[in-house]
């Protein structure tokens, strides 16, 4: 009965060492694509390219070019919707970047903030 009891442990080692063997590739995968992702970009121009908002891949905001024709100081509040609009436009293609990235290395997994 003891060798079968440790029949079964020299079994489960193997396999938990494969499993931590994977889990730590895919850590390594992960941290990889997060340096990536911070060094891609992606853009969104709005009002035929009055604001232009560069995003990188974890959704950090690199720059804003506003064109200065556009700049008029009786419709701040045009300027500051398309600012919105563009901004949001630029976190939708980072997170879609990210998705991209990402998701051969999560497979079907659903990890709640992790994108």
């Amino acid at each position: 009965m003891g060798s079968k009891g440790r029949g079964k442990r020299s079994r489960i080692q193997p396999s938990a060492s494969a499993m931590m063997k994977q889990v730590q590739q895919l850590q390594e995968q992960m941290r990889q694509a997060q340096e990536e992702l911070a060094e891609q970009t992606v853009s969104a121009s709005v009002g035929g390219g009055v604001v232009t908002v560069v995003m990188n891949g974890q959704q950090e905001v690199q720059s804003v070019a506003i064109n200065p024709e556009a700049v008029d100081a009786d419709d701040v509040d045009m300027l500051q919707d398309l600012i919105v609009v563009a901004v949001n436009e630029a976190l939708k293609k980072s997170r879609e970047l990210a998705e991209s990235k990402l998701a051969p290395l999560t497979g079907a997994l659903s990890i709640p903030g992790l994108m």
